[in-house]
């Protein structure tokens, strides 16, 4: 049997769904990325230290001049979800309970439609003060260029976990992994912990549960799933989703 088959097989036979994504997802809607070559590491000096929690203590008005340089804020509202993005909306569609554990912090997941998106990196679309609680959208944060509460003055934080920053729902996500029928990963070079760590985590409590992945080169995790597909994500669900309905 041929990979995108058994793939169209074990999706008809799978009720629960948790899916992994990375970076690899969302290159096909026009964002690059992080350590590619036209990614951030490449383009950025130390984007570790400045993105960290420290730097955004230490000095937050330098801070937010980098961080909306580095993720061209201005232009993040522009990107729209692509075909990996929908073919998870429409797995909801046909009957599947998915859950979503995505590493990137674009937004694009909900934009699709998904409904259980657990952000683990966070979102760029939104930022919160740290001294009163209060949320502000992006275009706020881009209509201003160091982005204050409007109640009381204090330069806002983005909801992007910082390097440094605790994963908040990374119990959640395990969890969601653990309970599936199957654990998809698509465009994830499993490279930062602690999300590479969720293949280990089930296989050890779920053995039954099944591991796909799917990314365009080979990752060093590879051993720890059940088929791995090789190509880009929008080319493979395409394939994947003929498959299922033709059958």
């Amino acid at each position: 049997m041929g990979k995108i088959r058994q793939l169209a097989q074990w999706i008809k036979e799978a009720n629960v769904i948790a899916v992994l994504t990375g970076a690899g997802m969302s290159t096909e809607s026009g964002i690059p990325d992080f350590r590619s070559e036209n990614g951030l590491y490449a383009q950025e000096d130390n984007v570790e230290y400045y993105l960290s929690e420290h730097y955004y203590k230490k000095d937050p008005v330098d801070f937010w001049r980098r961080f909306k340089r580095m993720f061209s804020l201005k232009l993040m509202g522009g990107f729209a979800p692509n075909d990996g993005h929908r073919f998870l909306r429409w797995l909801e569609d046909i009957g599947k309970t998915v859950t979503i554990l995505t590493q990137n912090i674009d937004g694009l997941h909900a934009k699709a439609g998904s409904t259980n998106v657990i952000e683990l990196h966070g979102t760029l679309q939104t930022a919160t003060c740290p001294s009163c609680g209060n949320k502000f959208d992006l275009s706020f944060i881009n209509r201003h260029e160091v982005p204050r509460c409007e109640k009381c003055e204090t330069i806002l934080k983005p909801d992007v976990v910082l390097f440094g920053g605790l994963v908040p729902r990374i119990e959640e996500a395990f969890a969601a992994a653990a309970e599936s029928d199957l654990l998809l990963a698509m465009g994830t070079s499993l490279e930062v912990a602690p999300v590479n760590q969720i293949p280990f985590y089930v296989a050890a409590e779920s053995p039954a549960t099944r591991k796909v992945l799917i990314n365009k080169t080979a990752t060093r995790m590879d051993g720890m799933f059940d088929l791995v597909i090789y190509g880009g994500i929008g080319e493979t669900v395409a394939s994947v989703c003929k498959q299922m309905q033709e059958e």
